[in-house]
C-alpha cells in the first residue's frame, strides 16, 4: 500500500478541503499521514505559507489543490 504525506497548517482551509477531496480517493488503495508543518521550524521554512502539500516520498504531488491526475498517476505507478 502506498503511503502519502499531506503536510499541513492547523486553520487552513485549503488544507482541509484537500484532505476531504483525497481520502475517498484513496480508500483502501494507500494511507496519509498529516503532518502540522508549525511543529517543525524546519518544514515552517521549507513550505512556508505553501500547503497543503500532498507528496509521496520525496517527491510532491500536488500543492494548493488536489490535482487527481497526478494523483491517479502516483498511485498506478
Amino acid at each position: 500500500m502506498k503511503r502519502l504525506t499531506l503536510y499541513t497548517r492547523e486553520g487552513c482551509h485549503l488544507c482541509e478541503l484537500m484532505l476531504e477531496a483525497l481520502l475517498p480517493r484513496i480508500r483502501g488503495r494507500a494511507e496519509v499521514e498529516l503532518i502540522d508543518i508549525d511543529c517543525d521550524p524546519r518544514l515552517v521554512e521549507r513550505h512556508g505559507t505553501r500547503v497543503p502539500v500532498l507528496t509521496c516520498g520525496d517527491d510532491e504531488i500536488c500543492h494548493y489543490h488536489l490535482d487527481t491526475a497526478a494523483l491517479e498517476q502516483r498511485l498506478e505507478a
